[in-house]
């Protein structure tokens, strides 16, 4: 073993192969949500907790914690029990982190529920979590809800109620905290541990039904207070959130990692947009800004080609994830937006969610070219697929992980639980990943979408990686299609830069040639205005896959 401290954040080395743990320092917060919060608004009462640019709204951290336990005592008169799962269905909106707060505070589990849901995905994730209470929106765009609710509700026998924001059932429900005196929520809220579930995360999959990722208090505060720690949070940052709250990468590293600092979470929108997103970076002046790979890009184009001047000097760190991060988008980031010590972060709903993350400090091609090393109080390793060996560094295979962050299981599913985490507690990712002899760890692809070409295995993230340097690529996704003689062959689908000419795969091919080996040269090109995606901005290759065979089998 190295013999570095490991309280002093060096990375101690288990040996050669691809396995690293983290320092055991910053400490985690041994707490409730609750208590954190409670603890860390007593410390800066006057800051701003949220703000909500739509409408104006905003609250100081007194104020946003009197908020949470207006609501908290109206969950204890609404008789919700420690463990009760409450669901919450909507866009982002302050009432959504109001919910996300007082649900933690009684002791009741927040179900997460995907904006994009319609009634046969609402209906599943209430019956089988057993929801008993749903707050939510009436309509997101042409979504009728409340349609959907009444549709679905016959079949869901435990939801014994359900509120919709804005409307006087919401402002009833809130009224009837006035009949909970302050010490039965105090009471409640000893009662609580840092390991009890606090949160259900349903996880899209690619087949079957969505699995609900059940996380604690400790899984979830605790990641989102080690997310900022490395991005150097303080009580003076106010963080951005374009991000979808439903899914950890809103709820956990945005809002958690914000209220475990005292810092300010200021949300743009209930829905992602480019423009309102830079406006409210210039106009709350916020220091962080979080988004997955494709909201960086549409903020760059918009930057690129708008009249319009957004003030974005005051921005200085930030989380790209969600997804790989193509090298020239996060260039042009540090260099178009001005975020020096952006950060690049990988994880998944099942870990609550980060293992890996850069440092500010890290070189510029760190921070492009991996996605950092282990995260405080988590072990990595890199195996085999099919022996389960550990990997010598630099040799790509199966990233799993554990530690505090693994989830307490699948609700209700201990079989499906067993699958990716096997008995020694370690999460089996599904990535690929290479490890480098500094710990530094680069995500190859998915073990799915790995693409075998006449026996040669290729990465479609390399591919991807390669084509974003072509100037009139403004981003591009490489799959896996069908082929009688090799097996698979590659397919590009490229999104053109504004004005550009349209490419064909001969240019493309002219492109690569001499510089990616014959077996990684696209041999079809389709050109899109985008591509199928997740409410989360994560991009559908399966979906994909199963277009692109339509439109060979078309050509053909």
């Amino acid at each position: 073993m190295n013999a570095d401290d490991a309280g002093s954040g060096a990375v101690r080395t288990i040996d050669q192969r691809s396995h690293r743990k983290g320092p055991d320092s910053p400490p985690l917060p041994e707490e409730t949500i609750g208590a954190n919060l409670a603890r860390v608004a007593a410390a800066h009462p006057d800051r701003d907790a949220l703000v909500e640019c739509a409408t104006g709204r905003r609250w100081t951290y007194r104020e946003f914690d009197a908020a949470v336990c207006d609501l908290a005592r109206a969950l204890l008169a609404a008789e919700v029990a420690p463990g009760d799962r409450v669901g919450v269905w909507a866009p982002n909106c302050a009432e959504w982190v109001l919910v996300q707060y007082a649900t933690a505070r009684v002791g009741a589990i927040l179900v997460n529920l995907n904006p994009a849901y319609r009634e046969h995905e609402i209906g599943f994730t209430l019956k089988q979590s057993g929801a008993c209470l749903l707050f939510t929106a009436t309509q997101v765009k042409t979504s009728d809800y409340v349609a959907m609710v009444d549709a679905v509700r016959p079949a869901c026998p435990d939801l014994r109620d359900v509120v919709y924001f804005g409307t006087p059932g919401w402002t009833a429900f809130l009224e009837r905290g006035a009949e909970v005196p302050a010490e039965d929520l105090a009471a409640r809220e000893a009662g609580l541990s840092p390991d009890d579930p606090i949160d259900i995360q349903y996880t899209s999959g690619t087949t079957g039904f969505p699995k609900g990722a059940t996380l604690s208090h400790r899984n979830v505060l605790g990641n989102g207070h080690q997310v900022a720690e490395v991005q150097g949070w303080t009580h003076e940052d106010r963080v951005c959130l374009p991000v979808p709250l439903y899914h950890c990468f809103g709820m956990v590293m945005g809002n958690l990692g914000a209220t475990s600092h005292g810092a300010c979470v200021v949300l743009p929108g209930a829905l992602f947009d480019p423009a309102d997103t830079l406006r409210a970076v210039a106009e709350e002046r916020c220091t962080v800004l979080y988004g997955v790979p494709t909201m960086f890009i549409a903020e760059l184009a918009l930057l690129e080609r708008s009249d319009t001047a957004y003030d974005l000097s005051s921005l200085r760190t930030g989380v790209m994830a969600g997804s790989p991060c193509p090298v020239e988008v996060m260039k042009r980031v540090i260099d178009k937006m001005g975020m020096a010590d952006v950060t690049i972060a990988y994880g998944m709903t099942e870990t609550s969610p980060v293992s890996t993350q850069t440092r500010r400090d890290d070189s510029l091609e760190r921070r492009v070219a991996t996605v950092g090393r282990v995260h405080p109080h988590v072990e990595i390793k890199v195996v085999d697929p099919e022996s389960g060996e550990t990997v010598p560094t630099g040799t790509p295979g199966e990233l799993c992980t554990r530690g505090y962050s693994v989830m307490l299981g699948y609700w209700n599913e201990p079989e499906r639980t067993a699958e990716p985490v096997d008995a020694d507690g370690w999460m089996h990712t599904g990535d690929l990943a290479q490890m480098d002899s500094d710990g530094y760890v680069s995500i190859v692809g998915r073990i799915k979408d790995m693409v075998i070409r006449g026996g040669e295995n290729v990465y479609p993230r390399e591919v991807e990686e390669f084509l974003h340097k072509h100037p009139d690529i403004e981003d591009v996704q490489v799959i896996g299609v069908p082929d009688e003689k090799y097996g698979e062959e590659l397919m590009a689908w490229i999104r053109l830069r504004p004005g550009a000419a349209a490419l064909d795969p001969e240019a493309v091919r002219e492109f690569c040639q001499g510089r990616l080996a014959h077996y990684k040269i696209p041999r079809y090109v389709h050109l899109v205005d985008g591509f199928p995606m997740t409410v989360t901005g994560k991009v559908r290759k399966v979906e994909m896959r199963e277009q692109a065979v339509e439109i060979l089998t078309g050509r053909r």
